[in-house]
Parts: structure tokens; sequence; C-alpha cells
């Protein structure tokens, strides 16, 4: 006889010796909750089928175990069934409904339907338990307008006597959906009741929710009226200042606590740890780290949580030495958030073999870990590595995100494969992952690929156009030498309202550089101080040299770079030198030489440059010059590298290269392109 076959015939023996007793429906009861607890939906079905047999069907008390039973068991089919046969229901049968369906992010607007049936009903009434349940499912859902419905409910309750069980859990959910108003309403209810203010646990979630929603000073006065303040008190308000990076409120605040006589324990300790780290304070960051180990609370530290902690912020300070110490000495504890620590600082360092040495030991991974390798190669230029450890981590059955997509798409920039990068675009649409910041990083993936239509369809459409969204599309219009175009999506960006930074105005003005656009340039240039109130960058400077160079205008450039309020480095010399070679201009040539070659030793396309000028006004004297030069500074230039993609075919080209096998159609072709944009004629290409 099987275990099932023994608890359902151990069932119905009690069930049968309590016949003539009223309490018989408890067994079926007390054995339906455990069903609930090991989630034995066989059991319980079967159970269910005697209950009917039994005669215990009309029973309220055995209905709302079976109900609670589908509902823990996700068989929600089962339970909204059992719930639609019920004769009448309570606020306790619509919250076990209400708690299964809750309990799966698929059924969000399941819950919200059920949700708007109950509050239409108006009896029962929805309790603050109903709230609990269904509010952390509308701020997931994203639905503003439907949580302030669910929240306005909640504020037409205080007549149901609020305890601090439901206090406590409603005001997460208040910070949740940034809702300031519902959960000042909780703390004017909270200070209208001695129990309930008096409480310090409430006083903690009260200082968490403002903390979260921003408003640090009610947090703190929230703080300072808390009758008796405990651990939690403290370290909660430690952590707001934290995460706010508040250095003096921080330090002050720790400091009272001491002097008050409060002991940190891990958590106080963690925080400080995160705040340092955030800081790069690494001597701060040894002074916890000596704190903890007099206190013994590395040792106590079952899950290596403070111990991942020191890790991770020795590794985001510099400090790899002390970072792979620390890894050592977790030996025991590892998981999987202590290698990714260490990957993690590893590749922010380039040291993405000792990344992979810990990578490929690792005896279980988890979706950061795969991310992590997946951007790290690809931050490392190694894109093969990178894309096969893409594929790699779906063989293994796990479904890429949002931040895997982000870490992959540089790479379809650098193979210039526009396959690739559609199958990705595929991808997120099916997935529904909407973030501004991956669309943009599709859309800057699509310039970079040649394929500038498809990022103008992708920004179209975009309904909420961000300042990351705007600065893509300009980049890529800048990238492909449409000025104009992208000095319109410059100006819509702000009609729209939206302050420009540094990165989209470089882009605007390499836009304008590109496309021989200097009037336009110019104006954008003295708008950075004039409108915007920033001081430009140097590589604005740089911009505004190459515009003037390119457009002919060399003396013009050359007094702009002696006006600069800053020195101007190799990039604006070289911008210069670059215009002078293309309008032959060797005497001004000679001049930008100097002050680039005292600055820029060894960078050998300014000796190329050179002397390609020199060549192209015959003065081989000159160029002989820059050979010895060259040869004495031991400078080469890379061999230059090329691809085109030809539908999922992709096919590199290096300079001097004779090993294709259609070497000799492919360099007449490219003769072909060569004299067709000679005669051009344009210093803009």
């Amino acid at each position: 006889m099987n275990r099932m076959s023994e608890t359902l015939s151990l069932v119905l023996q009690r069930a049968h010796y309590l016949t003539n007793s009223e309490t018989s429906f408890l067994v079926f009861a007390d054995v339906l909750k455990s069903c609930a607890a090991t989630s034995d939906t066989h059991l319980g079905k079967s159970l269910h089928s005697q209950v009917i047999k039994q005669g215990h069907d009309s029973c309220l008390v055995v209905l709302k175990a079976l109900l609670n039973m589908y509902a823990k068991c996700k068989a929600l089919g089962d339970c909204q069934k059992l719930f639609g046969e019920m004769n009448g229901h309570d606020t306790v049968t619509w919250n076990i409904l209400l708690s299964g369906f809750a309990g799966s992010r698929n059924h969000d607007y399941k819950v919200m339907g059920l949700f708007n049936m109950v509050h239409a009903a108006r009896d029962p009434r929805p309790s603050p338990v109903t709230l609990a349940i269904v509010l952390p499912v509308y701020a997931r859902a994203g639905t503003q307008g439907a949580g302030k419905k669910a929240f306005h409910e909640f504020v037409n309750m205080r007549m149901i006597g609020l305890d601090a069980v439901t206090v406590i859990s409603i005001l997460p959910v208040c910070a949740q959906l940034c809702n300031l108003q519902v959960g000042k309403m909780i703390h004017g209810y909270v200070l209208r009741h001695p129990a309930l203010h008096e409480d310090t646990s409430i006083g903690n979630a009260l200082v968490n929710f403002y903390a979260k929603c921003c408003s640090l000073a009610a947090a703190f006065h929230t703080f300072s009226l808390i009758p008796q303040k405990d651990l939690i008190s403290w370290n909660t308000m430690l952590d707001a200042f934290g995460i706010n990076l508040l250095e003096n409120k921080f330090a002050d605040l720790l400091t009272r606590m001491f002097v008050d006589g409060m002991k940190p324990d891990a958590v106080t300790i963690l925080t400080v740890v995160q705040f340092c780290s955030s800081l790069s304070r690494i001597k701060n960051v040894k002074e916890a780290h000596g704190f903890s180990l007099r206190s013994n609370l590395l040792l106590s530290d079952g899950e290596p949580t403070l111990g991942n902690a020191l890790l991770d912020a020795y590794a985001k300070c510099g400090n790899m030495e002390y970072a792979s110490k620390m890894f050592e000495n977790l030996s025991g504890k590892r998981n999987v958030v202590t290698c990714n620590s260490m990957i993690s600082g590893y590749l922010t360092y380039g040291s993405y073999y000792d990344a992979n040495i810990i990578f490929e030991r690792m005896s279980e991974r988890d979706l950061t870990t795969w991310n992590l390798m997946v951007r790290g190669y690809a931050q490392n230029e190694c894109p093969s590595e990178a894309l096969n450890l893409f594929h790699e981590l779906q063989s293994h059955g796990i479904r890429p995100d949002a931040m895997t997509i982000m870490s992959i798409l540089p790479v379809c920039g650098q193979m210039a494969s526009v396959h690739l990068l559609r199958q990705c675009h595929g991808y997120v649409v099916r997935a529904c992952f909407e973030d501004a910041h991956l669309k943009a990083a599709l859309l800057d993936g699509y310039s970079k690929c040649g394929s500038i239509s498809s990022a103008y369809k992708l920004y179209q459409s975009t309904p909420q156009k961000d300042l990351v969204v705007f600065t893509a599309m300009v980049g890529g219009f800048a990238m492909h030498g449409m000025g104009k175009e992208a000095i319109r999506v410059f100006d819509y960006m702000l009609e729209c309202g939206i302050k420009p930074d540094h990165v989209v105005i470089t882009a605007v003005l390499s836009a304008c550089r590109h496309a021989g656009l200097i009037n336009e340039g110019l104006m954008i240039f003295n708008s950075i101080y004039q409108v915007h109130h920033m001081n430009p960058s140097m590589e604005q400077y740089a911009c505004v040299v190459d515009l003037l160079g390119r457009g002919g205008r060399i003396n013009e450039a050359f007094f702009f770079i002696n006006q600069m309020p800053i020195a101007a480095n190799s990039n604006i010399w070289g911008a210069l030198l670059g215009a002078c070679k293309t309008h032959h201009d060797v005497d001004m040539g000679n001049v930008v030489a100097d002050h680039l070659l005292k600055i820029a030793t060894g960078d050998i396309g300014n000796y190329v440059v050179l002397s390609n000028l020199y060549a192209a006004d015959a003065r081989w004297d000159g160029v002989s010059e820059m050979r010895r030069l060259m040869k004495m500074k031991d400078l080469k230039k890379p061999a230059g590298c090329s691809w085109i993609e030809v539908g999922q075919s992709k096919n590199i080209f290096v300079a001097g290269d004779c090993s294709h096998p259609k070497r000799n159609l492919i360099y007449s072709m490219l003769s072909h392109l060569d004299e067709q944009i000679k005669d051009l004629k344009s210093p803009y290409i």
C-alpha cells in the first residue's frame, strides 16, 4: 500500500470513528491543511472525493480547507471551479482565491479582475489582508491607476481597526508604488492610535517607507520620534543615508549610534561596507572588515552575506589582492554571489583570463554569472567568445534577460552582424522587454551595423523617448553623415523639454562636421555655454576644430585653438593636422606638427599623416625624416581590417591580404569604388 492510500485509509477510519460527532469534518480540514503545506495535490483531490461522499461538501470549514489546498498547490483551475460552486463567499474565501492567483506573475490581470469584482460587490468588503494580497500585484503590473483605486479602498476602511501586522504589510506596497499620499494617511492613522504609535516595528516600517519614497527629511523626522529605537531602527536610517550617499549624515548617525550604546550587528556593518564601497573608501572598508573580525561577525555569518560584501567592496575599490584573500578565506562558504563578485572584479580590471578560471570551476551558475562573462568578453573585444557563451547559456535552458541582451548587443556591432542583431531584437519583442536603455542599445546597434533605416524605424516606434534614445538616434545619423537629420532629432528633443548632456551635444557636433554644416555646428557649440550653461568638453572643442578644418578654414581653426581656455590635447591638434593634409597646407602642417609631436610622440598615425602631407607636396626630405623617426621609435602601423556581411556569411578583409579565393575580383571592385569616391571630391567623406 503506497503512502497516499495509507493516509486516506487513516483519515477515513478517524472520520468513521467520529461519524456521530460534529467534529468529524475537522479531520478532513486538518489533513487538507497538511496537503496544502506539502503541495500534495493528488492526495488533496482524493480527499475532496471523500468529502463529497461523506456529505461534508456543504461544510464551510471543509470547503475553505479545500479551497486553500488547491490555491497553495497552484491547482488554480480546480480552485476557481470550487469557488464558483460555493453557495456564498465571505472575505476569507475571496482572500484564498486571490492569494492563489497572486502567487504567480502570469495571473496579475486575473487578480485585478477578481479584486474589481470584490470592490464592485461591496459585500463582503475587502479586508486589510485583501489589500495586502492585491497591492503587490498592482505594483508589479505597473498600473498606477488601478493601484490608486486599491489604495482608495484602503483609506475608506478606517473603521475596520487596523492592527500592527496590517500596517507593516501595507507600507512596503505604498513605497513600491511611491504613493506618499496614502502612506502619510496611514502615518496619520498611526499617530491617532497610541498603541500603534508606540510600536517600534511600525516606526521602522514608516522610516523605510519614507526612505524608499526619497523623502529623507520625513524619514529622519519619523526616526527621531520612535520612542524605543531598536537596532533595526538605526540600520534602516543608516541604509537610507547610505543609498543616497549622504556622507556627513551617515557618519554623524553612525557616531550617534555608538554614543547611544547600540552595538552594531552584521546588517550594520554590511550597510557600512556597501556605503564605503560606493565612495571607493578602501581605508574605511578595511576598518569595517577589522571590526567584523574582532566582533566575530564573519564567523557567525552562516550565509556569507557580509563576507561577500567585503569581497565585492575590495574588488570595486580596485584592491584585487585583498579580494583574492577574502575569496580564499570564504572557501568553505562560497556561493554563486561570492564567485560573481570575484568575476566582476577581475573583468573590471581586464583580467578576463582569471575571471574565466573561476567561471569554469563554478559548480552552480546563475544568470548574473553568464551576463558578467558575456559582457566581459564583449568589452574586451572578444566577440566570438561572447557569442559562444550567449549560445551556451541558452543550451543550459537559461532564458536571457534584458541585461543579457544589453551585453551581447556590442558584439553585434563589433561583428557588424545585422542578422544577429535582428535575432536579438526579435527576442526583445517576444519577451516584452520594455526598457528605454535596451531600445537605445538596439538602435545604436543597427546604426553601427549600417542599417540606419532600421534604427530610425525603431526610434519612431518608441513612444516614450528619453535622453538615451535621442542620443542613440543622433549618434546613428552622425555615424552615417546625415547631419541635417541629426540636427532635426536634436531640435525635437529640445522641444520636448529634455535637457541635453555633453554626450548628445558631442554627437550632434560630430554629425555637423561629417556633413559640412559649419554654421549649424558653430551655433550648437555656442549654445553649450550660452543656452545650456555648461562648459564645453575637450571632445567638443575637437569637433569644432575638425569642422572648421574639413571646411578649409584652417587659419580660423588654428585661431580657435589658441583662444581655448584650456590647453589643446593631441586629438585637437591631430584633427587640424588631418585638415592640413586634406587641403595641402604644408606650412600650417609643420606648425601643427611641432605642437602635436611634443605631446603625442608615440602615436604612429600622426607621423603617417605628416609623411603623406610632405609626399603630396613632393617634399621628399620631410618624408624621409618621418620614416627615420618612425623607425627610430620602432613605430609600426597595424594592418587595417574591414568586413562585410552578405546574408549570414561574413567576409573579413585585412590590408594587403591576398588569401581570399576571390581576391582579384574584390580588389578590382575596391579600385572601382575608390575612383567613385575620389570623383565626389568632398572633404567630409
